[in-house]
């Protein structure tokens, strides 16, 4: 049937970040210098560094890039579409109600209009449940039914013949049993091998990478809608936003042009 709209969310209770914890000095055996980079000089701080520094701006951005990038992909695939995203709306908020060690947000939700379907994408840290009682996953709704997957399972549930008074057929479920890290990591060794292209190339990884930068970006910025122009690289109606494309390098790093 027609593919009408894609739901994906992702709830997940580390999302909020750490319980505060002050500064200290830097470990022994941490060349920390080397370990920002280009990012900002700031005093060490275990929350920041190993594992939890996807809560910071300066590192990374939250559950919004952290699990988007992942599933977004997904969502592009079922059009095959290989492109950054035209538009994209955007609500965001921190409403967990302990303060904690981050700066990310952990309440979003996004929508990607597309030509002829949308993408929806709700995020909301400090919570382990979601819809069909996944607490990630993505729901391809059609005219004919949904298709429920995360990346162990997927289920078909079949859509409601309003004619007939009855479901258009059966339920279907199908349980890989774990997840499928392991085929990547194979398909990629084997593309390295055989310098065949890889099952996600350099494209579909920028695809999928805009999609999950945009709403933050457009966060940050205080938008709620972002226009983006792919030929030039540059956000139409925001100049906030567009300052927000490329970080500022902490010296003596520079962003190589190409």
């Amino acid at each position: 049937g027609n593919l009408r709209k894609v739901n994906i969310w992702a709830n997940f209770a580390y999302g909020v970040g750490p319980v505060i914890v002050p500064d200290e000095p830097v470990p022994a055996g941490v060349d920390y210098d080397m370990w920002l980079g280009p990012a900002p000089q700031r005093p060490f701080n275990r929350n920041r560094f190993h594992g939890t520094w996807r809560h910071f701006w300066d590192y990374g951005g939250g559950l919004m890039s952290d699990w988007g990038v992942h599933l977004l992909d997904m969502g592009l695939w079922a059009k095959d579409l290989v492109k950054a995203p035209e538009k994209v709306l955007v609500y965001a908020a921190n409403t967990y109600s302990q303060p904690r060690a981050r700066e990310t947000f952990d309440t979003m939700t996004v929508c990607f209009p597309k030509d002829d379907f949308v993408i929806n994408f709700d995020l909301t840290a400090g919570i382990q449940r979601g819809p069909y009682d996944m607490l990630y996953g993505i729901a391809f709704i059609g005219d004919l039914g949904t298709i429920v997957t995360d990346r162990s399972k997927v289920v078909l549930y079949p859509e409601w013949d309003n004619e007939q008074k009855k479901f258009m057929g059966e339920e279907y479920s199908y349980t890989e049993g774990k997840e499928s890290h392991g085929e990547h990591v194979r398909n990629f060794i084997d593309c390295v091998k055989s310098r065949n292209q890889p099952a996600c190339p350099p494209e579909i990884g920028r695809a999928a990478a805009l999609h999950a930068h945009f709403p933050n970006i457009a966060a940050r910025s205080g938008e709620s809608i972002l226009i983006w122009d792919d030929a030039t690289g540059r956000f139409t109606n925001s100049q906030k936003a567009n300052e927000l494309i490329t970080p500022v390098y902490r010296k003596p790093w520079e962003l190589p042009k190409v």
